[in-house]
């Protein structure tokens, strides 16, 4: 794998989804990435169920299906060419005997990937999808970055798995309800510190159907200091992540490596 560069220009675009219309948020998708292109940015992540929207009128009824991302995408892997840009896309798919909620790379030579499906699923989204079986990374100019949707970045192991296999940064694409400010101030920070490396977390903002959403996209540092953050306004988080800081964090603050792999029986008095 070629060396990473020593930095690297991220974002985390923010904005609404249209619930059940599929082109309008290609087309919101595609304008994002030219922002992003705009900025200088080599990877863009957007919000969770962005392709749809998140809403369970969605999630019931006609997906994406695999077969067909290439033509549908097709006006985000133009900006992404057009741009360099990098583009982690969250969709509910149709993989034929299964259905999951997933996130589609779109790289920055045009090919589209369904690279990962979400593995810890919450709420009604268990009664419409299939929990992944595998974790997934993607790699951009020599940086290796986990893949997560929401959830998965509740659970310090997840985000582990991808520190363990080599990532120097955690991708979440996410979508969180009005009451769910502390704990999404909480969980993704937390993954950046318990790893030494950085998030980025990009979230769905204002309504979808019938739910509501409440933004707050981020990018954090290895020592889970927010580097860029939105509040609940359409945008990007845009922050330039330095490989530099990752082993400077890992050596004062070295929770990672010192994670014992058992703590041995448990005694009780």
């Amino acid at each position: 794998m070629t060396a990473p560069v020593e930095v690297l220009r991220v974002a985390a675009g923010q904005a609404a989804a249209v619930c059940g219309d599929v082109a309008a948020n290609v087309a919101r998708a595609a304008a994002l990435t030219d922002e992003a292109a705009a900025a200088g940015v080599r990877l863009l992540v957007l919000p969770e169920a962005f392709l749809t929207g998140y809403c369970e009128p969605c999630f019931a009824g006609q997906l994406p299906a695999i077969g067909e991302l290439g033509s549908l995408l097709a006006p985000v892997a133009a900006a992404a060419v057009a741009g360099g840009v990098t583009v982690v896309v969250s969709t509910p798919l149709d993989r034929g005997e299964v259905r999951t909620l997933s996130s589609v790379v779109v790289g920055a030579d045009g090919t589209v990937a369904a690279a990962y499906d979400k593995q810890h699923l919450s709420g009604y989204e268990n009664d419409h999808f299939v929990p992944g079986g595998h974790g997934a990374s993607l790699v951009v100019d020599g940086w290796e970055l986990g893949l997560s949707i929401c959830y998965d970045g509740c659970f310090p192991e997840h985000a582990r798995a991808a520190a363990d296999d080599g990532a120097l940064g955690y991708l979440n694409s996410a979508a969180y309800f009005p009451g769910g400010e502390h704990r999404r101030d909480l969980y993704y920070p937390a993954r950046a510190l318990d790893n030494g490396f950085f998030v980025v977390s990009s979230m769905l903002t204002g309504t979808c159907g019938e739910e509501s959403f409440i933004g707050g996209s981020a990018v954090y540092d290895p020592e889970g200091r927010p580097l860029a953050r939105l509040g609940a306004d359409e945008g990007l988080a845009v922050a330039d992540v330095d490989l530099a800081l990752v082993a400077a964090t890992r050596a004062a603050h070295p929770m990672h490596a010192d994670h014992r792999a058992t703590l041995g029986e448990r005694l009780r008095f």
